[in-house]
């Protein structure tokens, strides 16, 4: 929690549930990325948090933009943004979207079908595409690999299909899944990747770029490495890879630019346990996996909590949500401790929450409004 959150918390009070986000934390953590991996383009992943303050200041930075959809598209340009730094990266994407991107000037479309390059030529004519090829995602805690992405071998022959359709084959990209640990992953990816990037250069296509995802962690309960270790690897990678001819590089970062730059509020609803002599309390708070907090699921995702009994004795909780939907619990496996005194009505918060918690929330599951957002 940075000095701003906490002071607007203690002053303003504001109501629970809701996410107080400060952009100058997210200033920080895009100029040490760009530190990290310079030789890098950043297009920023707008799903983890669209919200209009964090991409105006993305803008003044001269951060480019990965957009999942038509609206994030047109949230970047009502941002500041220019179409022509905006790439349309979902690999699914409506034929009327694909349209409305290439009108307002975006000309970079990610694919990996035939079907949907199909449809890029159609509408969006000339453009720019790169393949997203299915790779390994071991080290994630939020992993990406079987909904996205094709085999190296078809996607060799949808690159050469990409000429023929008269659109600019213009790289190859993948995603080792998100909250990544493990810089082996990167390297292997790249190394995969590599090697069809030559062979495709050898069969006369004109290559220039290789799109890296995503994935760098943040630090939730457990601690991970620095995004300095992320940057060494990766080029280190490269480098072995590709030699002094380096293609060009990009980066889709969202979890780390935005997640520890963001703070959940919330309050207790209910203490309570399911037998008397039972030691392990369930712990309610008035917001769950329906109110932002869907990373919970398989609690892949484990926010670390901030409450003020802190320093006090603790014992064993499971942590849920508000709702009547028997799915809403966040942590019942994973040695979650709170303190003794914590009661109905404490407030609690959830750090590291700025990434994928806004995006997520429900628009009125049991008539539970979306948290309120703040941004300092």
């Amino acid at each position: 929690m940075t000095p701003k959150i906490a002071r607007f918390l203690a002053s303003a009070e504001p109501a629970t549930p809701c996410l107080v986000v400060d952009v100058d934390r997210v200033e920080e953590n895009f100029r040490a990325l760009r530190r990290a991996m310079p030789l890098a383009q950043v297009y920023y992943a707008v799903k983890a948090n669209p919200a209009a303050p964090v991409l105006e200041r993305l803008v003044a930075l001269g951060s480019r933009f990965d957009a999942a959809g038509i609206e994030e598209i047109e949230a970047c340009l009502a941002a500041g943004a220019a179409g022509q730094r905006i790439s349309f990266g979902n690999t699914i994407k409506k034929a009327g979207a694909i349209a409305r991107a290439h009108a307002a000037g975006v000309f970079m479309y990610a694919f990996d079908s035939e079907e949907e390059l199909a449809k890029i030529a159609k509408h969006a004519p000339g453009a720019r595409v790169y393949c997203r090829i299915l790779v390994e995602n071991v080290g994630a805690d939020w992993p990406l690999s079987r909904k996205f992405g094709t085999t190296v071998e078809m996607a060799r022959a949808l690159m050469l299909r990409a000429g023929e359709l008269g659109l600019d084959p213009y790289g190859l990209s993948f995603h080792v899944g998100s909250q990544q640990t493990a810089t082996a992953t990167y390297e292997a990816a790249i190394g995969r990747v590599a090697m069809l990037f030559t062979d495709l250069r050898d069969a006369g296509v004109n290559l220039r770029m290789v799109n890296l995802g995503g994935g760098f962690p943040v630090r939730y309960r457990d601690e991970v490495p620095e995004i300095d270790v992320f940057g060494d690897a990766i080029l280190r990678a490269m480098t072995e890879a590709f030699g002094n001819a380096l293609p060009e590089m990009v980066i889709e970062p969202g979890r780390f630019v935005v997640a520890d730059a963001g703070v959940v509020s919330s309050e207790v609803v209910l203490v309570s346990r399911k037998m008397k002599d039972d030691p392990v309390r369930w712990v309610y708070l008035d917001i769950g996996r329906f109110g932002g907090l869907a990373e919970t699921e398989g609690e892949a995702i484990k926010y670390r909590f901030r409450t003020s009994h802190d320093g006090g004795r603790t014992g064993p909780v499971t942590i849920a949500g508000p709702t009547c939907d028997g799915v809403d619990i966040l942590y019942e496996k994973s040695n979650y401790r709170l303190p003794l005194a914590l009661d109905c009505g404490d407030r609690v918060e959830l750090l590291a929450t700025g990434a994928y918690v806004s995006t997520y929330a429900s628009q009125g599951f049991n008539g539970f409004a979306p948290l309120k957002e703040h941004y300092l």
